[in-house]
């Protein structure tokens, strides 16, 4: 489903300084894996996971999903990739703020077109898998940090992607909320077949998940 090739990513610190973020990094991602990116603090887990997410472009080499080079993209067909074949959890959860749970679950599909009959079909259906059903109505300022993020992962596999990219979720849950979001976005990769990526130096989203991807110093070891 996706395969890097020789992919090179560098960071200028200053004129004279360059941090190699990515180094010739060579890899395979099978459509349905559980995996995880796992490193230390700037070992350039999060610059693969945005790298493969179409956010960061890359110096050099190939990233391919589906066959397709998505590094030779415009701008605006990167956008579009992302909207239509991706969903995005992030540790901020990224919420709209004036919107309910309810518009927040639904704001993907309704930029992709889906009709109300099948978002409030589908926002229920996510809902209800992630145990946020009786929260539709309330607005995420009056929502727990665990449950925030249920929200976020619902929005993201809502409008069913084919990939789900999590950048350290379980940052800001403490331990209990953490295994709740682990056990969910497991069922959601069991029962809807996306593939999910993580990046996260999280011990318990290393035991989680079904393959480990290690990273230092932006190489894959």
């Amino acid at each position: 489903m996706i395969e890097l090739r020789n992919v090179n990513k560098y960071f200028y610190k200053d004129e004279n300084k360059e941090i190699h973020a990515l180094n010739n990094i060579n890899l395979t991602v099978k459509n349905g894996e559980f995996t995880l990116f796992s490193g230390a603090s700037g070992c350039g887990k999060s610059t693969l996971l945005n790298a493969i997410g179409a956010l960061d472009s890359i110096d050099s080499g190939e990233i391919l999903l589906d066959g397709e080079n998505i590094t030779k993209l415009s701008e605006s067909e990167r956008t579009a990739l992302r909207l239509n074949k991706m969903g995005f959890v992030f540790q901020a959860y990224n919420l709209v703020p004036v919107l309910t749970v309810e518009e927040n679950i639904g704001f993907i599909m309704r930029l992709r077109g889906f009709s109300d009959s099948e978002i409030k079909k589908r926002v229920l259906e996510v809902a209800s898998l992630l145990e946020i059903k009786n929260k539709l109505h309330s607005l995420p300022s009056t929502l727990s940090g665990g449950q925030q993020q249920r929200v976020a992962v619902a929005r993201a596999v809502a409008a069913k992607p084919k990939i789900i990219l999590a950048d350290e979720p379980t940052a800001n849950l403490d331990s209990k909320n953490s295994q709740i979001l682990m056990d969910m976005m497991q069922t959601l990769n069991e029962k809807e077949g996306v593939t999910i990526l993580f990046a996260s130096h999280d011990e318990l989203v290393m035991q989680s998940v079904n393959r480990v991807i290690k990273l230092e110093d932006g190489v894959l070891i």
